[in-house]
Parts: C-alpha cells; structure tokens; sequence
C-alpha cells in the first residue's frame, strides 16, 4: 500500500520552494492578483440589485476564480515535478476547466449533504475527495472517474490525511500571524506538500531536479 509521511511531505514543500523562491511567490501573487482584481471589479456585491447584469458579472468573476484554481493546481504539479522547468505561464490551462467545474459541484454538493447530515461524513468525503481536481489536471479524468479514484487513493489514509490538512491549516496561520507576508511562503509550500502527497498515494514518484 503506498504511504505518506506529513513531515516529510512539508519539508519537501519547503525544499522545492527554496530552490526557485522568487518563481514561486511570483505566480502565487500573480494568481491572487488576477483573482483579486476581478472579484473587485466584477463581484456585485451582496447589496447590489440583482439584475441580468450583476447576474453575469458574478459569473464571470466566479469563472475566473476556477480558472486561477485550475492554474495553481497546474503549476504546483510542474513545480513538484520539475521546479527547474517551471514557468508562471503554467498558470494557464484552460483545458480542464469543463471536467474541473463538473467534479468541483459534485464534490461540494458531496460534501454538503455529508455535512447536514451528521458533519463527520461531509469531512470524511471532502477528506476522501481531496485529490479529485488533481487527478482531472494531472491525469485528464472525467468528473465522476476522478471522484471514484480519489476515494479509492485515500482509503486507509483518511485519518492521516485528515492531521495533514489539519497541519497545512495550522502552517498557513501561521504564516498569516506573520504580518501576514509569512503567506507567501506558506501556501506556496503548503501546495506543494498537498502534491507531494498526491504523488505518494498515486504510486508515482516525483521527478525533482535541481
């Protein structure tokens, strides 16, 4: 059975940042950048008449929210894999977005009637589920075919990967408790330790180089 260490997939976050830092934080600002930038000038804001306008206006915001997920997911794989080739125009990989927006309702929905239910099922399908947009990135799988392999990947490791996010989570407050800058550092190499693990549990070794 393929496993996982929680420390050594952090320390290998921070390994692979340190070898191309300024790349790193680049794209991440970049990506925030253009999220940010669209949500202030398309989000309608929860006062706004809601109108065919403010309509369309949250859409757009909202589908280039997916678009700046979908290239933050593309880059960490590259970065993972080989941080010396890596380049911020990873960023952009339109090609998922159709299977990435299916899986991503299905998930949520998943999750949310998991939740009202008895809230322990929803966090043990989001936990089970948390490699679905990885895997249509990274593998090109159709919405339900990712949701059935994430499951698949994570049975087992459930518990463990529940500690994981639960120790990403506490990594990145921290970075937030440093003047907020400190989160520059900590999601990126919080991204890059989630890939890790998806290589870990995928059975495929990274291709790191120097």
């Amino acid at each position: 059975m393929n496993t996982f260490s929680i420390g050594e997939s952090i320390r290998f976050g921070w390994e692979t940042f340190k070898k191309r830092p300024l790349l790193i934080i680049g794209a991440f600002v970049i990506a925030m950048v253009i999220s940010g930038v669209s949500s202030a000038l398309l989000d309608p804001g929860e006062d706004a008449p809601f109108t065919f306008t403010t309509l369309l206006m949250g859409i757009a915001s909202g589908v280039i929210g997916l678009f700046v997920e979908i290239g933050l997911v593309t880059f960490s794989l590259r970065a993972h894999d080989n941080v010396g080739s890596a380049k911020v125009a990873d960023l952009w990989n339109p090609k998922p977005f159709l299977n990435y927006i299916l899986s991503q309702a299905l998930v949520a929905l998943g999750v949310l009637v998991g939740l009202i239910l008895l809230i322990v099922p929803g966090v043990m399908l989001a936990v089970g589920w948390m490699f679905t947009s990885y895997l249509i990135i990274d593998k090109d799988r159709g919405p339900l075919e990712a949701i059935k392999e994430s499951w698949k990947m994570t049975k087992g490791h459930k518990g463990q990967l529940f500690l994981f996010v639960l120790t990403i989570i506490g990594l990145n407050i921290l970075g937030l408790l440093a003047l907020v800058v400190g989160l520059l550092v900590t999601v990126p190499v919080s991204m890059l330790a989630v890939v890790h693990v998806y290589r870990k549990l995928s059975g495929a070794a990274p291709v790191q180089v120097a």
